[in-house]
């Protein structure tokens, strides 16, 4: 039945949220991250409710993509992605601009339910060791259902410019790559969801149609390696806000970033096509949605999943 409960064991560097027997996610808050892959907390393993893998970390091809993960490519001059930094002069190479992110606390300590919600606050901190946002960042684990086979989680989170300057938040797009808007709350997919079908509410099919659109959600499909079976990942683009002085700023609408080609990734990107200018003391805020089902979806299902967990 929907809204069963989950269990949070505290792993001390870690979290690790359980629902119908199975260890759903784990929520590393202090990573043991190499520096030129960018510290940060990030979700990782994720499954889905039969076992499937849900995600992978650290894959051959981007060592710096781990399971799902808050992050942003381009802010000025600095990476706080990982990995070489795109520039429409030298392409990708490999700069001393990699940032971290660091956990400050919880305001609560975690607990079992229906939701658990992770409540924290971070500090972005860049290459020189200037702190240049306060984060307050929840995730919001809810919706078990062990009989429908799915389970959600939510990022809401507000990025306050402390460096005393406005700074420019892009993308590799923004600097000069074609169809490459990914930033913000980043999926990587395992190895056997390459080649995974990728559709939008929009009523767009495949992951190049998609690619820079804009759409309520899109979801992906595959098969399992490992375990009979398959699974479906619906992500809800949510919103995106800006102020500064009380004042709501104009920014970009959120655009997918997404491929399954040559390997599974989903974004809602909030920096696709346009960067987003922060002002000293402005905010933005962030608010999205994943729902991992253990199956694939038909179409109607989809649908009307779709319309249930809207945003």
């Amino acid at each position: 039945m929907a809204n069963a409960d989950y269990t949070v064991t505290d792993n001390r560097e870690s979290l690790t949220v359980s629902g119908g027997g199975v260890d759903l996610l784990t929520y590393v808050v202090h990573p043991d991250t190499r520096a030129e892959e960018a510290p940060k907390p990030y979700l990782f393993p994720l499954r889905f409710l039969d076992g499937g893998e849900a995600a992978v970390r650290r894959p051959w091809d981007h060592r710096w993509h781990t399971g799902l993960q808050f992050t942003w490519s381009h802010v000025k001059d600095q990476n706080f992605w990982g990995g070489p930094t795109f520039s429409k002069e030298g392409g990708y190479q490999m700069q001393d601009n990699l940032g971290r992110m660091e956990h400050q606390g919880f305001a609560a300590p975690p607990a079992d339910g229906s939701d658990v919600v992770l409540d924290e606050t971070l500090k972005w901190i860049n290459a020189r060791g200037e702190h240049w946002y306060d984060e307050h960042r929840v995730h919001r684990i809810h919706s078990l259902d062990p009989e429908r086979g799915l389970w959600s989680v939510d990022l809401t989170t507000t990025l306050t410019n402390v460096s005393g300057e406005t700074l420019p938040m892009g993308s590799p797009t923004t600097a000069g790559r074609d169809q490459a808007g990914y930033t913000g709350w980043f999926w990587r997919g395992p190895r056997s969801w390459t080649g995974a079908r990728v559709v939008s509410s929009a009523g767009l099919e495949g992951d190049e149609a998609v690619m820079g659109t804009t759409a309520d959600w899109i979801a992906m499909q595959s098969e399992h390696d490992g375990i009979d079976g398959g699974g479906t990942i619906l992500t809800f683009s949510g919103s995106s806000e800006a102020a500064a002085g009380g004042e709501a700023l104009e920014i970009p609408e959120i655009r997918w970033f997404v491929r399954s080609g040559n390997f599974a990734v989903i974004s809602p990107s909030p920096a696709f096509y346009e960067e987003i200018h922060l002002p000293h003391e402005g905010t933005l805020t962030l608010n999205h949605r994943y729902v991992f089902v253990s199956r694939v979806c038909d179409d109607a299902e989809l649908e009307a999943l779709g319309a249930e967990f809207a945003l």
